[in-house]
């Protein structure tokens, strides 16, 4: 027995997209109200043409019936005769179906229908005979009509009532004219029914294309999750649209860039952020892992534009680099420290191994008065660092560079009013930011004065000073370099701006130091300025308060 073939299930059809939804409901509602509109002009056309025929034989009725040759004929003795042929000219003249001339008996005179002259008209003709002119709807002998009945009076009888004359229109014709204006009136209401649906269907042709075949439902759920994927995204997000204006942000955008209150709609450029970073959010172009600095922070940028035919703006996000800045600095730190311990162990090797060969050679004397200057030599600077400034990380940083500044030629000296004592520092003063502020002074300064120099200047120095007293800790960095020209003074803080032969301001990273440093300056309510230096070089001054109670 062979058993039937399973049937494949049915698919089921998903919800029909908004744009088709939307178009289905144009098209009912288009077609509802040229419906609506063709009804009731039909209605108004029918009402229309019967009034119209009322007038037509109205007018038709009493001008026959105010005819001198009407009332003449009413006083002879073969009235037929005489206005068989008048009143049939005159129907045909006037476009009503009948002109019928009857007796104050109701006995017809004329009638376009010959056999049925000399019979009994088929309708009322009281009111007539009371001198009225009245309209009504009666069956005759061409069916029913529209029909008008008009006293005849004879003004030298006194005017009296001699006659009458009824003029009328069939409703067979009445419904021709009717047909042919509903005709035009059915071809009128499809053009506009075929031009709306037409323009119904371009419009959600369009609307599907913006909406990307969703229905209502799944838009619904993508506004959710929009809305949630907004708050959730801890990168800051920014849609800028082809004016420069904030279309969208979210949380983390406003706090990574300060903004306080609703931005959206705002200009970027009315926002308050600095230049290079305005600059950068305007961009046409892409935008790929571009450092930018805000009053506070260090975030990586990237952007890009939004585009279809014409240009829409740019998507911008914002990823926070200062946490990340601040220990790539002490990662730089760390290794300068590794740096000067390699130089210095291999310092150490050769003068280890000049005191070996001084003991070979026999001269023990000279092997202990060279050791023991060498020692005095490396230990004074550590004593005085150490004794100095009992901050650990502060000390660590100034041994570090000093080791640095040996290795490279350059004498790194603390001048003697140096003085921060132990529990001095406030918890609210991190370690992390004294370090990018005094590593970035002493790596600027150690390039100065590593510069090339003339013959017979002198040699490169660095001076520094860290006191912490009168309620300030003072970093200041002095070198003998060449300096820093006047007219460069307000632009050395700018991100981007170096003295590095060959920099180029968008490199990733460069031109990024003192921007780093004026940024910590400014989150401890600190200052830093320039002035020259004793030595010829610049000199940094930093001033950054000890809040009350750090010192308890």
């Amino acid at each position: 027995m062979r058993l039937p073939r399973p049937r494949p299930p049915r698919r089921l059809r998903g919800p029909r997209s908004l744009a088709g939804q939307l178009f289905a409901m144009q098209v009912v509602l288009v077609a509802v109200a040229v419906m609506g509109c063709a009804v009731f002009a039909y209605l108004s056309a029918g009402r229309q043409a019967e009034e119209t025929a009322r007038r037509q034989a109205t007018a038709a009725a009493t001008a026959v019936a105010d005819s001198p040759a009407v009332i003449a004929a009413a006083r002879g003795t073969d009235p037929t005769a005489a206005l068989q042929p008048y009143s049939e000219q005159l129907r045909h003249d006037a476009g009503v179906d009948f002109v019928v001339v009857m007796g104050t008996d109701g006995t017809r005179w004329t009638h376009p229908e010959p056999a049925a002259i000399g019979h009994t008209y088929l309708g009322h003709i009281g009111p007539a005979l009371r001198g009225t002119t009245f309209a009504e709807t009666h069956m005759g002998v061409l069916g029913p009509s529209v029909r008008v009945v008009a006293p005849v009076r004879d003004p030298q009888r006194g005017g009296r009532i001699t006659a009458l004359v009824s003029s009328g229109i069939t409703i067979k014709t009445i419904s021709e004219q009717l047909r042919d204006q509903v005709l035009a009136l059915v071809g009128v209401a499809a053009g506009a029914l075929a031009l709306g649906g037409l323009g119904t269907y371009v419009i959600n042709a369009r609307l599907r294309r913006h909406t990307h075949g969703m229905n209502a439902g799944e838009l619904s759920r993508m506004h959710d999750y929009h809305q949630a994927a907004l708050h959730a995204v801890r990168e800051g997000l920014l849609m800028l649209d082809g004016r420069g204006r904030v279309a969208l942000i979210n949380d983390g955008g406003r706090e990574l860039l300060g903004l306080s209150g609703d931005a959206v709609g705002r200009p970027v450029t009315g926002l308050g952020l600095p230049p290079a970073l305005t600059e950068a959010l305007l961009a046409p172009g892409p935008r790929v892992d571009e450092l930018q600095l805000t009053g506070e922070r260090v975030l990586v940028v990237n952007s890009a534009p939004v585009s279809g035919g014409e240009h829409r703006g740019s998507v911008v996000t914002l990823r926070d680099h200062t946490e990340l800045q601040a220990l790539s600095g002490e990662l730089d730190s760390v290794r300068g420290f590794t740096e000067a311990l390699r130089s210095q162990a291999h310092e150490a090797a050769n003068r280890l191994h000049t005191v070996v060969s001084l003991i070979e050679l026999g001269r023990s004397e000279e092997a202990v008065e060279f050791a023991t200057a060498e020692l005095e030599l490396a230990q004074a600077l550590t004593d005085q660092v150490v004794g100095a400034v009992a901050e650990p990380v502060l000390a660590a940083l100034l041994l570090g560079k000093a080791a640095q500044a040996n290795e490279r030629g350059i004498e790194l000296t603390l001048t003697p009013d140096s003085r921060i004592d132990d529990g001095l520092l406030p918890p609210a003063l991190p370690a992390r930011d004294l370090v990018t502020v005094l590593g970035n002074l002493l790596d600027n300064a150690l390039d100065a004065a590593a510069a090339p120099r003339e013959p017979g200047a002198a040699p490169p120095r660095v001076a520094v000073t860290a006191r912490a007293a009168d309620g300030e800790l003072l970093l200041r960095v002095a070198d003998n370099g060449p300096g820093v020209a006047a007219d460069a003074a307000d632009e050395i803080f700018r991100r981007g701006w170096s003295t590095k032969q060959g920099a180029a301001p968008s490199a990733r990273g460069r031109g990024l130091g003192l921007a780093l440093v004026q940024q910590a300056v400014r989150r401890h309510d600190g200052a830093v300025t320039l002035d020259r230096a004793p030595g010829g070089g610049a000199r940094f001054t930093v001033r950054l308060p000890l809040r009350a109670g750090a010192t308890a």
